[in-house]
């Protein structure tokens, strides 16, 4: 039995629509974050049959390269706070991913370490992400898609160059930016974001 199409347009569909009727020199700002994401949305309609949300993905990704981090380590990669990686953990210890246990030579930190279970899930997700990146650029000629690359890892530079340049200009925390829009004293306390640029730098 085929699936009927619902008759109102998906939300990719109002985007492509946007951008080539309405904004079609709009910056290239906004562009970027509505193809990013679409292929998020890609990807999670994929992940969601293995009981994997993307943010969990993010996670999973960097441990299948290299487990045994830190929570801090891992916030610092996957570029979240450590609160949100500490529920993030929590949740695929839960699903049996993951466990964290304390080292004989450090019992100050935790580290996490991907069970069997959660080493497993590579073969099966990987190729998913795959399938949307090439679901993305069906079409597209590899000339072009080689300086797409280039042209983001230059704007990423460009902007990393920036950051670098306004290191006086604090990025706020979501808690700090709150208060501030509420008339409340912001604690000046360094910010994920902030502490993220020794690790930006370090990685070259």
């Amino acid at each position: 039995m085929s699936r009927k199409r619902s008759s109102m347009p998906l939300e990719n569909e109002i985007v492509l629509r946007h951008w080539l009727e309405a904004v079609p020199n709009d910056r290239l700002a906004h562009l970027v974050k509505d193809t990013s994401r679409g292929l998020v949305r890609a990807l999670q309609m994929r992940l969601t049959a293995h009981a994997v949300s993307f943010g969990h993905w993010a996670f999973l990704r960097v441990l299948w390269e290299r487990d045994g981090l830190t929570q801090r380590e891992l916030s610092q990669e996957v570029g979240m706070s450590e609160p949100t990686t500490a529920a993030a953990l929590r949740a695929l210890e839960k699903l049996g991913y993951l466990t964290r246990r304390k080292k004989a030579d450090n019992r100050k930190n935790s580290y996490v370490f991907l069970t069997s279970k959660g080493a497993a899930l590579k073969a099966k997700l990987v190729p998913l992400a795959e399938a949307v990146n090439d679901i993305a650029v069906r079409g597209v000629a590899p000339e072009h898609i080689a300086i797409t690359r280039q042209t983001l890892l230059a704007m990423i530079r460009n902007l990393a160059r920036d950051e670098e340049a306004e290191a006086g200009r604090r990025m706020l925390s979501t808690r700090d930016l709150a208060r501030l829009l509420t008339g409340s004293r912001v604690a000046a306390t360094p910010t994920l974001h902030a502490r993220r640029r020794g690790h930006i730098r370090g990685r070259g």
